[in-house]
C-alpha cells in the first residue's frame, strides 16, 4: 500500500529537538493542519466544527533512512533499559507512523486548514489522516499504561532572562517556557556546561541546565529567516 500525506503540518517548532515526547504534554502549543491542493474541499470539512478533538496520523518523516531495531531505549526510563518497539511510542519504528490527539482550536473551511493546539509534530510533517476523537469509545480512565504508571517527566524549573522575554513578549515566553521545561536534551546528555540550541519561532534559543533548573542564555535571530 502507499500512502500521499493529505496536509503538512505548521509549528513554531522547526527540528525535532525540543518536540514533546507526547502530544497534549504542552496544551497550548500551536499549530495548523494545511491540506493538500488534491484535498482542498472545504466539504471534507463539513461537521468538523462540533468536535473537540482530533487524532492525527503522520509520518515520522526524519526518521524514514534511520535503523530499525525491535527494542529501543524510552527516554522516560533514563535510556538504561530496552524494552519491545510496540510496547512504546518510540518514533524509530518500522512504518515510521505517528499517532497524536489534538485539541481543535478553529476550522477554516475557505482556506482548508485546521488551528490546533497540544501537537507533538514539528513543522512540515506530513498528515496521512484525520479522525474526530470520540471519548465514548477513545478514553479510558482506568487503563493500565506500563511503564509509564510508574514513571513520570520530571519538570525542570526554566528561568528566562528580561531581555529575552522582551524580545519574545509574555505569550511566546510562556509557551517556551512550557517546552522548555520538558527537558528536550537527549537522556544521554546532561553536563551542565554544555550549551544547547533550539530553533523556537524566527529565533534560535540558546540554553544550558544546572542543578535542575534550565536557564536560557540568549536568542539569536535564525539565518534561514
Amino acid at each position: 500500500m502507499k500512502i500521499e500525506p493529505i496536509a503538512f503540518f505548521k509549528s513554531p517548532l522547526s527540528s525535532k529537538f525540543g518536540i514533546p515526547r507526547q502530544s497534549g504534554l504542552v496544551q497550548d502549543l500551536p499549530g495548523s493542519i494545511v491540506f493538500t491542493d488534491a484535498f482542498h474541499d472545504a466539504e471534507g470539512l463539513r461537521g468538523l466544527e462540533e468536535f473537540d478533538y482530533l487524532w492525527l496520523i503522520w509520518g515520522f518523516s526524519m526518521n524514514v533512512h534511520a535503523e530499525k531495531h525491535a527494542t529501543v531505549r524510552p527516554p522516560l526510563l533514563g535510556g538504561n533499559e530496552r524494552l519491545g518497539v510496540w510496547a512504546t511510542r518510540s518514533p524509530f519504528r518500522p512504518n515510521n507512523l505517528g499517532l497524536s490527539s489534538v485539541r481543535i482550536v478553529k476550522v477554516h473551511h475557505d482556506a482548508c486548514t485546521i488551528d490546533v493546539a497540544g501537537a507533538d509534530l514539528m513543522d512540515g510533517t506530513p498528515i496521512y489522516d484525520v479522525k474526530p476523537y470520540l471519548p465514548y469509545t477513545d478514553s479510558h480512565a482506568e487503563a493500565r499504561a506500563g511503564f509509564t504508571d510508574s514513571h513520570q517527566w520530571e519538570h525542570l524549573q526554566v528561568v528566562i532572562p528580561p531581555a529575552v522575554q522582551e524580545v519574545l513578549g509574555a505569550a511566546d515566553c510562556r509557551l517556551l517556557e512550557q517546552v522548555l521545561s520538558l527537558d528536550p536534551r537527549p537522556h544521554y546528555h546532561h553536563t551542565s556546561d554544555r550549551i544547547y540550541g533550539m530553533p523556537f519561532r524566527l529565533y534560535d534559543v540558546h540554553f544550558k541546565v544546572v542543578q535542575g533548573v534550565l536557564y536560557v542564555v540568549n536568542i539569536v535571530k535564525n539565518r534561514d529567516v
